[in-house]
Formats: C-alpha cells, structure tokens, sequence
C-alpha cells in the first residue's frame, strides 16, 4: 500500500463519531475509513497529499502532510491538484517544522502535470545545475505526484521541456517509480491535526501507521512537557500501512501529541519511530 489519497474522495468526508476514550488503560480499536478522514477548515475545498522529510531513528523518511485546496484558481480556472502539491514539495513550505524538502532552490513547475500512456509527466524549471545530493527529492516528487493523481503509474521528468538524464545526481532518463514505502516511510504518521491547529476538545487523532501487531502508543504532553493523558490505540491491521483513530479529552490549553510504536524488543532494536503534532485546545 502506497498510502494515495483521492483527493477528490477525501473532500466529501466528514468526521466520524468517538473510537476511544483517552483514558490511560483503554486499548482503541477503530473503526475508521480506508482513507485518512480530513476535513478542510473551508468545507469548499477539497485536500491533496503532499509528502516532505523528517528526521527518525532510521534515519531521513517521508512524511505526509495533507493540504487543503481551493475550488477553482485565478479566473475561474479549475482546481489542479496535482500542481498544487509538486509546487508546495518545491517550494518546501511546510505545516510542521520537523519537516523539510530536499528540492534546492530554484527549481520550479514549468508547465501543468500530465497524464498519459501510463506516465505521469512533469516538467521542471531549473535555474543552474543541481549536482545533488538528491536525498529523498525524486521520491518525495514521485509519492507526491502519484498520491495527488492517485495513480500508480511511473513519473517521467522533463526539464525544460526535454528529457534529462539526470537531476541531482540521479538518473532519471527512464521514468521514476515509488520506492518500497517500508524503506522510505515514517513507520508513523499523525495527519489530522495539523501542527499548530487550534481545536475545541476532546481532540481526535487521525494518522497511518505500519506497526507490530497493529499497537501503537500516544501521549499528549502540556507545555512543561508534563504527560496528562496516555494510552494505547490500533490501526485497521498490523504490520501493514493502516489507519488509526484516538479521541482525547482534554482541557483548554497547549499541548503536544506524540503517537509511537510499541517495541516489542525491550530496548534491544532501533528506538521506535514517532510523529507529533503541536496543538492548542480552546
């Protein structure tokens, strides 16, 4: 599973009922969709996927942030969501500090994203060489290209309208397949709330994981760092990239939520991977 969200699915979601309680002891099973539930602040608009770098005990993996776009563009024009999210990787503003891009700047769109005869075209501007080291940017364009078309078909890069033969010191003459999500993902992934959202209580978590047997850990901590609530949640499956649901009560104020594996080897293999989201409960 590649994680791809059809955007166009996601906007006609709306919030589910409680999976849980936030009590320490409570063991979540959710029920949720096959899809992450997201809901955009502005109900007209849809989300797109856009994928970004972070930092875990792995070392560098992608990260999914999920970005609300606007019915309709300059003039009227129809939404693009496949541009969208290949200029926000570019751009590499991103919602949570803990990510980045490795796209160097001076790298643009330079015309729409297409779809044909099994690939997914997308061409470059590039303002002087790019020597590399690419790091996770041809994955990151490559997750976020497929996941906003939601299409497995391979990315072929154009730069400047014309073939290239590499790009930041990758080949890229042949089209650009998804790497094994296991080797690039975050194990973990929280993608509602956003960092830095401001939410009326009781907070509900949503995210994808791949985790042993399905467990994962959360806490949420107060701004001394203090942890108030703490528990355990599953995803959908185990083993697998599935998503999970928490509901939290909490009362106003900030707080950290940090949602991890479980490690079942007690200490004795990597340290568990996480993610975590910074919030306000008004």
């Amino acid at each position: 599973m590649r994680g791809r969200i059809g955007w166009a699915l996601l906007a006609l979601l709306v919030l589910a009922g409680c999976a849980g309680t936030g009590d320490a002891e409570d063991r979540v099973v959710p029920t949720v969709p096959a899809v992450p539930t997201v809901v955009p602040a502005d109900p007209t608009s849809a989300v797109v996927p856009v994928w970004f770098v972070g930092g875990t005990p792995a070392g560098d993996r992608l990260f999914r942030e999920i970005r609300a776009l606007r019915d309709g563009g300059p003039d009227d024009a129809p939404p693009d969501p496949v541009g969208t999210a290949v200029t926000a990787v570019l751009d590499g503003r991103t919602d949570d500090p803990d990510h980045r891009t490795d796209w160097p700047a001076g790298v643009r769109l330079r015309s729409p994203v297409t779809h044909g005869d099994g690939l997914l075209t997308v061409d470059l501007a590039v303002a002087g060489p790019l020597p590399g080291p690419a790091g996770l940017a041809l994955q990151q364009l490559v997750y976020t290209v497929q996941s906003a078309a939601d299409s497995d078909d391979p990315v072929r890069v154009l730069v400047g309208g014309e073939p290239a033969e590499t790009l930041l010191g990758e080949p890229v003459a042949a089209p650009l397949t998804a790497a094994d999500p296991y080797r690039v993902r975050s194990l973990v992934e929280i993608d509602d709330p956003v960092d830095g959202a401001r939410t009326p209580g009781p907070v509900v978590v949503r995210g994808e994981a791949a985790v042993f047997e399905a467990t994962l850990l959360w806490e949420a901590r107060n701004a001394d760092g203090r942890v108030v609530r703490a528990g355990v949640t599953a995803t959908a499956e185990g083993q697998r990239f599935a998503p999970f649901r928490v509901e939290i009560p909490l009362d106003p104020g900030d707080y950290t939520i940090v949602v991890s594996e479980d490690d079942p080897s007690g200490g004795e293999g990597r340290p568990p991977m996480t993610d975590r989201v910074r919030l306000t409960v008004v």
